[in-house]
């Protein structure tokens, strides 16, 4: 089973940037869809951006033209640059990576059959 292990969240002001970090151990993801979901406190978890095995991007309407999604095969690491912050954009974000293989980004939305790291805070002060 993979490990996820997420890193670079903190406190920033709006309008400011954040890169996340997703490092995977355990299992290749080389041929595996990964995903950026977060959660604010008394909200159900919500998709952010997903990327395909092959580069193949989808956001949602939220982190459009914000956020950017990537990944590096070779050292098995996902990772999310947050930019124009919003007070709105606080939650934990979790790193998420597809069991099965070949999976599209966009399928990674729903979230299911997936594992799942212990998430990072981010926090946008107004």
């Amino acid at each position: 089973q993979v490990q996820l292990v997420e890193s670079g969240g903190g406190l920033v002001q709006a309008g400011g940037s954040l890169r996340l970090s997703c490092a995977a151990s355990g299992r290749t993801l080389s041929r595996a869809a990964m995903g950026w979901f977060r959660q604010a406190p008394g909200k159900e978890r919500e998709f952010v951006a997903a990327i395909s095995w092959s580069g193949v991007t989808y956001y949602a309407d939220s982190a459009k033209g914000r956020f950017t999604i990537s990944r590096d095969n070779a050292k098995n690491t996902a990772a999310l640059q947050m930019n124009s912050l919003k007070p709105e954009d606080t939650a934990v974000y979790l790193c998420a990576a597809a069991r099965g293989l070949f999976t599209t980004a966009q399928s990674m939305a729903v979230g299911n059959n997936c594992d799942w790291g212990q998430g990072t805070q981010v926090t946008v002060s107004s």
